[in-house]
């Protein structure tokens, strides 16, 4: 051996004539990292001795992408919704008001950034409409930091420069305009003013170009009754809180239905508030549905209906409300019910509404007739809703125009038809027959790998544009960091091959300020991400005859033995966030599984076809596999036994079965796009047993309460109003002295208690009326705590890692009140052996509640007790801690608490290539908070109620010398801010004058588990039920 130690040394240390090595050398240990002077000093980066291409080499290019994109933070034409920072302060979020509108989900929100890096999306609540983000909208930021993501445009598969691009296609546009030749242009619905005055001036320019609109889950039907009813070819719009008696034909609109945020309006009429008298009244909402969807869920009365069944019940209702005789029949079961229906809607009037989510124009006509007859005031005579305008005949046409060569180019805008669309091979040979195609797209999708030109698009995060959601009512999109990639927006091609030497920006600033503003400020417009023109577009009834399209509706029959529901699932949607790892593990809210689609079918269709869902050994959920047949089309699908799916009938999710510019863990499910024949969400299909075995990723095998009511408290609104609270809301007793001592009583307790009324104690309401299970929060959860993606395999052996889970229950019997009477009247143990086991399966019909659980931080907290290195302790200000660092990994924590709500993780879940999601990827790993470590193998992790939040709140305070201000912990819990209907609100309880404080003292006040006596610091609002049939 050598006196001199030798070490392992790079090609680039080598070279002695390496300046960059030199500078490291030099530099390898500094006072003091100048970031502020760096950042904000343009001329010393330009003169920077270590130039772009020595410092990609160091990061990596996806990396270096991101932070080259966030060190200036967004284009400086950007305001943030909070004071204009003079330059990005290291530590300090930023917040920028913006839009989404992807065609398929819209919705105004406020971007948080941090070193100019946005890492969450949340609800902008100012804007006052479309205001909260769903679940896929949250986890949009996470698909802005996508590796799949196309980096440049494309010729034929090959990089190219948009100089080239825009040269070759300027030419090609004007030879095609002097041949007079045929050019359609494809896009996603916009609901952009500025966009649509920009493609009218490109058609100005080429008048051989045929503007054509796709949703590829389309509303074409109810847009075209719409217009049939009111003269105007929109959606209508539903402000569900006017309501006292809801009926929902066949839609969810607690979920997608005709582009949803629905439920905030929804949940205000239905959580039961006490009048001057002390009587309690909630709003009634019958559901008459095939799949079990939310909006189900979440209904007072369920009735299960095929698709034809549901037009016929919906003309007999109108029916027995306008007095037009009907010849037409249901099983007697449902006749009753329907008859009922109709006259609780007469008897409510004005104060009740009718929805349809069937494809059927005739069905929206009758609705709309319907609520003209009871002269509903929740369809808004004064508010139109304008995020859908595709007509299904012009893609029909289309389609039929690229194959016989009347069409000759092609370009296609946010849309990827060749997944979409059921004739997609069809659409495919037409492409392939142009002489011009060229699509606009952030990935290398089904329709971009057969185009000629692939025009990379950015981000919305990266975008300008704006948005007429509701009409007179704009929205703004902003950039909150500058574009990763070599991308251009559609809108500045379109410029460019106009002849303009604007920029979208420009063009998008002069619009507003000369058509849209009317004089009011641009810069507040901006910072505020909205405007309200208070225009309002009123509607005038048409004259039409309603006996044709009732008729019409009566005409209909079902022409096989089943029906299949195509439908949107929570967390996919239509696909276009598919390699979203959030997503593909986000546990869908009615099955509870995740990383799949499959068929819903009843048990007694499925026991009759003899499909099966079974336990393997490790208790995971599989199932054999049904052929599902539609003409010449057939998929096999594997299948999920679904309490409350409508005999006759069956169910399948979109948004799956993709296979291109997705990773290979992502290429899960079957494409349901493929069945949508005719763009009809309803089919007639045959369907056959196949063998094989299915391994679904199923988080929740255990349907049922098993009539254990102290987990969900719930009574009916008869009962809250008629009986005392010791009735519906008993306090739990446990023996002491073998005498019943309730178990709040200090006399039953094991320990010392601590005076709590010092400073800061931090509480989560839960209020399960207003809960819809739409799983909002559990994104926003995992996006603010750093929560890791694990994958199917490990979520098959109860491994996910969601520090928030919204548990779904269903009755045994008809209702949870039976499940609770069956299990008291059980006499003896062989009995109980017997009916415990029947209870254990849902009822054909039953009732569902969900129930959101986290961490419930106790007081009392067992986890903290057993420990044996002190990793989880109980702070001062109520939150359960856990110091990463110390922990060891017994586990004995997650055993000793009784709300199995700590996750441990078994593997590492960052740099590891066998689990390639975000948190092993360069470019993913951007979206992490700097504020939550990333934890490693062999540690638990739990909710936190968001500590670094609440930490935030307090030191700002104290550095600006005042106490906290009223309300400024609200917004702190991640999964509270997300909840679009208030079901989660979180707070100081010592703060007397807090919101939380006040609904701690409500009487629909319980905690789960609550006779186990540890004194969680979440608090639920037992469930209230309008059964009342009188």
């Amino acid at each position: 051996m050598g006196k001199e130690k030798k070490y392992w040394k790079s090609e680039l240390e080598l070279s002695s004539n390496s300046p960059v090595m030199e500078d490291l050398r030099n530099n390898e240990f500094v006072d003091q990292l100048p970031m502020n002077n760096f950042l904000s000093d343009k001329q010393g980066l330009g003169n920077s001795n270590t130039n772009r291409r020595d410092f990609l080499k160091y990061l990596g290019f996806s990396t270096a992408a991101a932070t080259l994109a966030s060190c200036e933070g967004p284009v400086n034409r950007s305001i943030p919704y909070v004071l204009q920072p003079e330059r990005i302060i290291p530590g300090i979020a930023n917040y920028y008001a913006t839009a989404i509108s992807d065609g398929f989900d819209f919705a105004n929100v406020l971007v948080k950034t941090r070193e100019g890096r946005p890492i969450k999306i949340e609800n902008n609540t100012k804007a006052n409409f479309r205001c909260s983000a769903n679940a896929r909208v949250h986890a949009s930021v996470l698909s802005m930091y996508d590796s799949m993501r196309l980096k440049g445009p494309l010729k034929n598969g090959v990089e190219t420069n948009w100089e080239d691009l825009d040269g070759e296609i300027v030419s090609q546009l004007k030879s095609m305009k002097a041949n007079n030749e045929k050019i359609a242009l494809l896009t996603q619905t916009f609901a952009s003013p500025s966009t649509a005055k920009l493609i009218d001036d490109f058609k100005k320019k080429y008048e051989n170009v045929e503007h054509i609109t796709y949703d590829a889950i389309s509303n074409s039907k109810a847009l075209d009754a719409f217009e049939i009813a009111y003269g105007v070819r929109a959606l209508p719009s539903f402000d569900f809180s006017k309501a006292d008696y809801i009926v929902s034909v066949g839609a969810d609109f607690l979920g997608d239905w005709q582009g949803g945020d629905h439920d905030s309006g929804y949940v205000k009429g239905r959580i039961p508030s006490r009048n001057f008298d002390g009587k309690a009244n909630m709003s009634k909402h019958i559901q008459i549905e095939s799949n079990m969807s939310l909006s189900g869920s979440n209904a007072d009365k369920r009735i299960p209906m095929t698709p034809s069944q549901q037009k016929i019940a919906l003309a007999k209702i109108f029916s027995y409300i306008s007095g037009l005789s009907i010849d037409a029949e249901l099983p007697k079961k449902f006749d009753l019910s329907i008859r009922k229906i109709a006259e609780d809607l007469k008897k409510a009037g004005k104060k009740g509404v009718i929805i349809t989510g069937l494809d059927d124009v005739n069905a929206h006509v009758i609705t709309y007739a319907i609520n003209d007859l009871l002269k509903s005031s929740c369809l808004q005579k004064d508010e139109i809703s304008l995020i859908r305008s595709g007509k299904d005949e012009e893609i029909n046409n289309l389609v039929d125009n690229l194959n016989n060569g009347s069409v000759s180019g092609l370009i296609m805008v946010g849309v990827n038809p060749a997944y979409t669309l059921p004739n997609a091979d069809k659409f495919i040979s037409g492409l392939k027959k142009t002489k011009f195609s060229i699509c606009f797209s952030m990935k290398n999708d089904e329709s971009a790998i057969h185009s000629k030109w692939v025009a990379a698009m950015p981000h919305f995060l990266e975008s300008w544009g704006d948005n007429e959601m509701k009409y007179g009512r704009f929205s703004l999109t902003q950039p909150t960091i500058r574009p990763l990639f070599d991308t251009k927006q559609f809108q500045d091609c379109l410029l460019n091959w106009v002849g303009s030497d604007m920029t979208f920006y420009d063009y998008l600033k002069n619009n507003w300020k000369t058509n849209i503003l009317n004089k009011s400020s641009w810069n507040q417009a901006l910072h505020d991400g909205f405007y309200d023109s208070k225009d309002k577009y009123t509607l005038k009834n048409q004259k039409y005859d309603v006996k044709k399209y009732f008729t019409n509706l009566l005409n209909y029959r079902s022409k096989g033995d089943y029906e299949i529901v195509l439908y949107t699932k929570t967390g996919l949607g239509d696909g276009q966030q598919a390699n979203n790892p959030w997503l593909q593990e986000f546990p869908d809210p009615i099955t509870r599984v995740s990383w799949d689609n499959y068929l819903t079918v009843s048990k007694n269709d499925a026991q009759k076809l003899g499909l099966k869902n079974f336990n393997v050994a490790n208790g995971a959920l599989d199932s054999n596999y049904a052929l599902v047949s539609i003409e010449d089309r057939s998929l096999k699908v594997p299948i999920i036994i679904q309490p409350g799916q409508a005999n006759g009938s069956v169910g399948l999710s979109f948004g799956y079965g993709k296979k291109e510019a997705v990773k290979k863990e992502m290429k899960v499910g079957v494409n349901a796009f493929e069945l949508y024949k005719d763009f009809n969400s309803i089919q007639n299909v045959d369907i056959k047993v196949l063998n094989g075995n299915h391994e679904f990723a199923c988080i929740q095998l255990h349907n049922t309460l098993m009539g254990r009511g102290d987990i969900i408290k719930e009574t009916t609104l008869e009962v809250f109003n008629t009986k005392k609270m010791e009735v519906w809301n008993s306090v739990p007793k446990v023996s002491l002295n073998h005498i019943e001592t309730p178990v709040t009583s200090p006399d039953v307790d094991l320990w010392d208690e601590f005076d709590r009324s010092i400073g800061h104690h931090f509480n989560l309401s839960i209020d399960l009326n207003a809960c819809t299970g739409c799983g909002a929060c559990v994104i926003a959860c995992h996006a603010e705590n750093n929560v890791p993606v694990v994958g199917k395999n490990e979520v098959r052996k109860s491994r996910d890692m969601h520090w928030l889970r919204i548990d779904r229950y269903y009755s045994s019997e008809k209702s949870f009140e039976e499940d609770i009477k069956t299990k008291e009247n059980i006499s003896g143990v062989s009995e109980s052996l017997s009916v415990f086991g029947e209870m254990e399966e849902p009822a054909e019909n039953p009732q569902v509640v969900f129930q959101p659980v986290m961490c419930q931080h106790c007081n009392h907290a067992p986890c903290e007790t057993v420990c044996p290195v002190a990793a989880t302790s109980h702070g001062r200000q109520g939150q359960n801690h856990m110091a990463y660092n110390r922990c060891i990994g017994t586990r004995y924590c997650a055993n000793n608490c009784p709300y199995k709500v700590r996750r441990f993780n078994w593997f590492l879940y960052n740099n590891n290539d066998e689990f390639d999601f975000n948190m092993n990827d360069d470019l993913g790993k951007m979206v992490l908070n700097p504020d939550v470590v990333v934890r490693s193998r062999g540690v638990m992790e739990k909710c936190s109620f968001c500590i670094q939040s609440t930490q935030a709140v307090i030191l700002k305070a104290k550095s600006e010398g005042r106490p906290v201000k009223k309300g400024e912990f609200n917004d702190t819990c991640a999964c509270s801010a997300a909840c679009s209907t208030g079901a989660m609100k979180f707070g100081d309880i010592n703060d007397k004058e807090s919101e939380v404080a006040v609904l701690k003292e409500g009487e629909r006040v319980y905690n789960l588990l609550e006779y186990v006596g540890t004194k969680p610091n979440v608090f639920y609002h037992l469930k209230v039920r309008n059964t009342d049939d009188s």
